[in-house]
């Protein structure tokens, strides 16, 4: 029966060949391996090699394998899928594929789903809303985030027994400020499963205040958030003017709190900067711990790509690596949105993924600072990069280090600013234009025969792109 049943998926393969090219069958649906199908559950379960195989799968072809699976294996068929995130300590993961969307989920499905309205929002199969793969485990710690990292740590493992309460986030978008809150409550459901814990962002909890006015509910909207165990407020900012939704989280808030309750919050500025709320609320935020949660620096960001390429099976080169991480402007969304960016463009044109690649993608994924280069700021790469001081380079000294940090700053500001060699001399050691072109006319030799002076050059140029 196991023999059937695979050749049932394999006559699965056939029909998806034929509708794909083979290309895109031999990156996302020839490393599929078949496990087993349950016919008591009619389950098909799946291996795929990497987390964004999953979501790539299930983004981009979940119409098609839905068509021939119900060929193949009849119409209701449910498929799972094992994710080897770690082959060599073969770790796994199970995920669900997405229900077809001409297919209602059933009753119990349904009472799961995330609560957009108070109707959905009951104490009964409470669906905490977390994201499941916002986790302890992939958030990478650094200097940016190591004190609200090991405080979330504590929280989770004793909610509301702790004077971390309230626990207050806050920091820039993109630092990582909802993950570091789902992974709280990831952990406190994982720890304590009968707890209720409720992840909602400030604007779906206002949408239900909303809704409960509206409806004359106002009374049930309270109860059911007053039953949380541990309440994560995502992006408390956006209720600034909002005088209603506000005085009625201040009553939720007060009982939670008396209860000894975990209430958890998240902004993109601290207390003290939340214009428009009331000073009673605001005092309240502040009675527990601030964690502020700052951009990782370059370092950190290399970490989290390193990190995110060994939990998905990717190869991208350390240089590819380090520019990424160089060029995002600290923002932990902005590296996730560059690396599935690369992977669709190395699969659709079919190429590796080098820097020229990443140059291209980066472009369009990433919003760099576009402030002109200055002489110092050149200056400062250069030097740092051969070891040298200004003081040096300015100086009547022959010595080889001083002479080609000299000539490739002169190179560099001829290239990247405006200024006219006769400046450039000024500012570089007070030499006269005529050293300044013979400097860039030597450099600009050297890279046509040097393949080794050439990564040289461009390790420098990378470094100016390095958030300063």
């Amino acid at each position: 029966m196991v023999n059937s049943h695979k050749a049932l998926w394999g006559k699965c393969l056939d029909l998806i060949r034929e509708n794909v090219t083979e290309q895109q069958f031999k990156t996302w649906f020839a490393p599929i391996v078949f496990e087993s199908f349950s016919a008591s559950t009619n389950t098909l379960l799946l291996q795929v090699p990497s987390h964004y195989a999953y979501e790539y799968l299930e983004q981009y072809y979940v119409g098609l394998l839905n068509k021939v699976l119900a060929r193949c294996f009849g119409a209701n068929v449910v498929l799972r899928y094992r994710i080897v995130t770690d082959q060599e300590h073969h770790l796994t993961q199970e995920v669900d594929a997405e229900q077809p969307a001409d297919i209602e989920p059933p009753r119990a499905a349904r009472a799961n789903q995330a609560p957009t309205t108070l109707d959905a929002a009951v104490p009964q199969g409470l669906n905490p809303q977390l994201n499941p793969r916002h986790t302890f485990s992939n958030f990478i710690e650094g200097d940016s985030n190591k004190l609200p990292r090991t405080v979330g740590i504590s929280i989770a493992e004793h909610p509301g027994k702790s004077t971390f309460n309230p626990f207050f986030i806050y920091g820039p978008s993109g630092c990582g400020k909802t993950h570091l809150v789902n992974a709280i409550g990831v952990r406190c459901k994982e720890l304590y499963p009968q707890k209720r814990v409720l992840y909602v962002s400030a604007r779906l909890f206002q949408v239900q205040f909303t809704d409960a006015v509206r409806q004359n509910r106002v009374n049930d909207f309270i109860n059911f958030y007053q039953t949380i165990d541990m309440l994560i407020v995502d992006d408390i900012q956006e209720w600034a003017t909002a005088v209603k939704t506000l005085d009625t989280f201040f009553h939720i808030f007060n009982h939670l709190f008396r209860n000894g309750k975990q209430i958890i919050l998240a902004s993109d500025r601290p207390p003290v900067d939340l214009q428009g709320m009331k000073d009673r609320l605001l005092t309240r935020f502040s009675c527990g711990l601030i964690a502020e949660l700052e951009k990782p620096n370059v370092q950190l960001c290399v970490d989290i790509l390193n990190s995110k390429c060994r939990r998905d099976g990717l190869k991208i080169p350390t240089d590819v690596i380090t520019f990424i991480a160089s060029t995002a402007n600290g923002s932990v969304r902005d590296l996730e949105g560059v690396i599935n960016s690369l992977l669709a463009y190395s699969v659709v044109y079919n190429c590796n993924i080098d820097m020229r690649l990443a140059e291209r993608v980066i472009k369009r994924a990433v919003k760099i600072d576009n402030r002109p280069l200055t002489v110092d700021d050149i200056l400062e790469k250069v030097c740092a990069h051969f070891n040298v001081t200004t003081q040096n380079v300015f100086s009547r000294s022959r010595k080889r280090d001083y002479v080609l940090t000299r000539q490739i700053s002169m190179y560099f500001a001829q290239k990247y600013t405006k200024m006219p060699a006769s400046r450039i001399g000024q500012l570089i050691g007070n030499r006269d234009h005529s050293t300044v072109i013979h400097s860039c006319s030597t450099i600009e030799k050297r890279l046509k025969v040097d393949k080794a002076f050439v990564e040289e050059m461009n390790s420098i140029e990378n470094a100016f792109r390095l958030k300063k």
